[in-house]
């Protein structure tokens, strides 16, 4: 069932946006978590990325009942947000319904968390976003990462990779971070943390 809800997607496309790193390189890396989760999205769309001039990698498609592009910046995640208002003001989407997916720091690993609007938590990538946009008013799908231990540098941190230890539950707690996004898309903000928080 497809509601308009006001708390959630309302007009008559939704931007997914998979934060992330280019490149092999970076793949594994904790900060690459909203890719992952991205491409597993599209595997449940169908179709294949296509380079779009805003700079990112776009799938136009069905998801949720609903007309849903997915979008990944093929630039870095510190200035991702010049690719993000590119995309979104192509496809004439508003602010209030992107949806951005991205790692977390304050969550333990694996845990996921909604949100509309709100600060950046010292995420580059989503700062990048919200000043390209011009606002905080669009709606994060957060997938912890943990703090990093003793007293490494964060931004050393995010760009590893999981640990082994981690990287066993990894593909079943991507798959359930998609299923979150598919809910928001289906249900609106509100209904998707009671049933998911």
């Amino acid at each position: 069932m497809t509601a308009d809800v006001g708390d959630g997607i309302t007009g008559e496309v939704a931007l997914v946006v998979g934060l992330g790193n280019p490149g092999p390189g970076y793949a594994g890396n904790r900060h690459n978590v909203g890719a992952m989760v991205l491409q597993v999205l599209s595997g449940r769309v169908g179709g294949r990325f296509k380079a779009h001039k805003a700079g990112a990698d776009v799938l136009e498609g069905r998801l949720a009942g609903r007309r849903a592009v997915l979008a990944e910046p093929r630039s870095y995640m510190n200035v991702s947000g010049g690719a993000v208002a590119g995309t979104a003001r192509f496809y004439k989407v508003p602010p209030a319904d992107i949806v951005v997916v991205h790692d977390d720091l304050d969550l333990d690993f694996g845990v996921v968390k909604l949100k509309r609007g709100g600060g950046e938590g010292g995420h580059n990538g989503l700062r990048s976003i919200s000043t390209s946009l011009g606002t905080r008013d669009y709606l994060r799908v957060r997938f912890g990462i943990g703090r990093p231990p003793g007293r490494m540098d964060p931004a050393a941190y995010v760009l590893r990779d999981f640990p082994a230890a981690q990287r066993r539950d990894l593909d079943m707690l991507v798959d359930h971070c998609a299923d979150v996004v598919e809910a928001l898309l289906a249900e609106g903000l509100v209904a998707t943390q009671n049933k998911f928080h």
